[in-house]
């Protein structure tokens, strides 16, 4: 039978986390402003899911939230301690997975003339929400690496998964026969 897992610890009641490895640090540490805003892109994504989308996007929604789930893993370990088991991988498939999935829904989408002001619908306010998360989790995990070692993969996965939460939005608003509003700024 496998060990409880307890929701409270009570270690974290004056302001200091573990990472993975045991080196506790304070719960503003950079590595938890990464990978919390990386779960925070997780649940959102659920959100996605939860809306009346087609199987096949539910089904790399699902897919998209397990790697962001190993980058969250990766994000929050200390990688000056040893660890007695491996954290789970990205691969470069990941992102091509992503890139196959963005080429085969820009397909069927009109060329972009002009910016589009996010909208319409709510589920394609989602996926805009979800982007903009995205992009967050992208500048913080960048910022991270710049001071502690960051798998470059990381932040490839998330670059691209912006990528794709917006042309989802384009598609999704295609599919629902929701008109984009495109930007005309003011001269």
């Amino acid at each position: 039978m496998s060990e409880e897992f307890k929701i409270y610890t009570k270690t974290g009641d004056k302001g200091q986390t573990s990472l993975i490895g045991g080196t506790r640090v304070p719960k503003y540490h950079p590595r938890i402003e990464a990978y919390g805003t990386v779960d925070e892109l997780k649940s959102y994504i659920g959100l996605i899911r939860d809306q009346d989308i087609s199987d096949s996007i539910k089904s790399l929604l699902l897919e998209i939230q397990d790697r962001l789930f190993t980058i969250e893993s990766q994000l929050a370990h200390d990688p000056e301690t040893t660890l007695n088991r491996p954290l789970p991988e990205l691969f470069e498939s990941d992102i091509s997975t992503l890139e196959s999935a963005i080429d085969e829904m820009n397909e069927v989408l009109e060329p972009l003339s002009s910016f589009i002001l996010p909208g319409g619908h709510v589920t394609v306010s989602h996926c805009h929400v979800a982007r903009c998360i995205c992009r967050r989790a992208e500048r913080i995990t960048t910022q991270l690496s710049e001071a502690h070692p960051v798998n470059p993969l990381n932040i490839k996965y998330l670059n691209r998964l912006s990528d794709y939460l917006f042309v989802l939005a384009r598609k999704t608003g295609k599919d629902l026969n929701d008109p984009e509003t495109l930007w005309e700024p003011k001269f």
